[in-house]
């Protein structure tokens, strides 16, 4: 049991039936009344965020989430095959857990499986991936003052914007979180 006094942020509890992950947390001490925990809760299996107070005294279970390296092998039409590399053991996962969380990832490449009571609910890919341009139009000389960007399509299919320098064949680093391009590879 954790008591909200103790809350801290990416700490998982268990309310009312449902895992959630403290965001942010505040101890608030007013003037006037008793002390409270303001708390940014997010549903780790929906996504929902919600703002709640706690007293300091109120205790909450701990949920357990398991986090385990897998390997992306393939994708077979929507799921996506992933392999324990420990015991082998093939897991096939839908869109609705994986999202827009593989447009970075190669195949063959490591990622985290998030799982609650041995159900999967979410995928965490690599922080950064190295990535190689496989359309993009023509950059033109002299037009890169203002810092303008061009569209281009990397080797997983993802479209993300790139400066007018970058060209096809070009390898670029991308931050997985916000789909951005960082620098050449």
């Amino acid at each position: 049991m954790i008591s909200a006094s103790d809350f801290r942020n990416g700490i998982t509890i268990e309310k009312d039936g449902q895992v959630l992950e403290i965001v942010e947390f505040q101890h608030v001490k007013p003037g006037k009344g008793a002390a409270f925990v303001r708390t940014k809760l997010k549903n780790v299996i929906n996504g929902g965020v919600t703002e709640t107070t706690f007293r300091p005294t109120e205790k909450f279970p701990q949920a357990r989430i398991d986090r385990k390296d897998y390997q992306y092998l393939y994708k077979d039409g929507d799921m996506c095959v992933f392999m324990d590399t420990e015991t082998y053991e093939q897991v096939n996962l839908g869109p609705d857990v994986y999202g827009k969380d593989m447009d970075f990832v190669k195949e063959n490449e490591m990622v985290k499986l998030d799982s609650y009571n041995g159900n999967i609910y979410a995928i965490e890919p690599p922080m950064f991936v190295e990535l190689e341009i496989t359309e993009t139009e023509p950059g033109f000389k002299g037009n890169t003052a203002t810092g303008a960007t061009k569209p281009a399509t990397v080797e997983t299919g993802a479209q993300i914007a790139v400066p007018l320098f970058c060209n096809i064949g070009d390898k670029i680093k991308i931050d997985t979180r916000t789909g951005e391009y960082l620098s050449r590879a």
